[in-house]
């Protein structure tokens, strides 16, 4: 891997082509999972692994997939490993699958993954795929966290609802008082469209202001190189 390439990617995926914000892809878990903060990260997690071996695996694969028919192909690997996790979060923990319900097996048709795979992971070597896999997941991830949690917090006053069901023994933070009579439109699919456009339109203005920053700082003045006369006089010193 080149010397910066890690940094490159690694940027990328976390926030200047952030799935959610920037691309608007896997829209459809994006506004029904994210009622709580677990639930937004756990699926993110499950797409996460499936993001990461899909692409390392694509990538080493990629010389012997005909182009006619690796669309079909990259699906049947995903879809693969996607049954893998979907039969894990069954197996260990089931009250969580029941809550997640379709949406483990949709990560098969989610335009995150795909549109990944057919961009990088079919074009550069497998550690890179699978780095940019991790990544991107990464950038879903907080998104989805981020999201989740304003959402249940508006909602109903808590944080870290439902983590009993991945922490037996835990229980959500009750940040706000018991009486709080919740504002239902954060828990319905409007705020959650709502919150979305709150969380792109906040990102637009760091990098707006990053940008406005970028422009009035003044330019770095140029090393001496000592051809002039006055540099060289600098570096004489004073006269004796």
């Amino acid at each position: 891997m080149k010397q910066g390439e890690f940094g490159q990617i690694a940027g990328n995926g976390i926030w200047k082509q952030n799935t959610s914000l920037v691309q608007i892809l896997g829209l459809c878990p994006l506004l029904a999972v994210t009622t709580n903060l677990v639930n937004g990260v756990m699926l993110s997690l499950a797409t996460i692994l499936v993001m990461a071996i899909s692409g390392g695996v694509i990538a080493s694969l990629r010389n012997f997939i005909p182009h006619e028919i690796r669309i079909p192909v990259f699906i049947l690997i995903v879809a693969a490993l996607v049954t893998i996790v979907d039969l894990l979060f069954n197996a260990n923990l089931h009250e969580l699958y029941l809550v997640l319900g379709i949406f483990i097996p949709l990560i098969v048709t989610n335009c995150i993954v795909l549109a990944r795979v057919e961009a990088f992971a079919a074009k550069n070597p497998p550690l890179q795929s699978a780095l940019d896999g991790v990544f991107m997941g990464v950038g879903m991830l907080w998104t989805l966290a981020l999201l989740g949690g304003l959402r249940e917090f508006i909602a109903g006053g808590t944080l870290f609802s439902g983590i009993d069901m991945v922490i037996p023994g835990l229980e959500a933070l009750q940040l706000l008082p018991a009486d709080y009579p919740g504002f239902l439109l954060a828990a319905l699919p409007p705020g959650a469209f709502i919150l979305l456009g709150c969380l792109i339109a906040w990102k637009n203005w760091v990098e707006a202001r990053a940008a406005e920053r970028r422009r009035q700082a003044p330019p770095a003045a140029p090393p001496l190189s000592g051809n002039t006369a006055a540099e060289r006089a600098a570096d004489a010193g004073p006269a004796a």
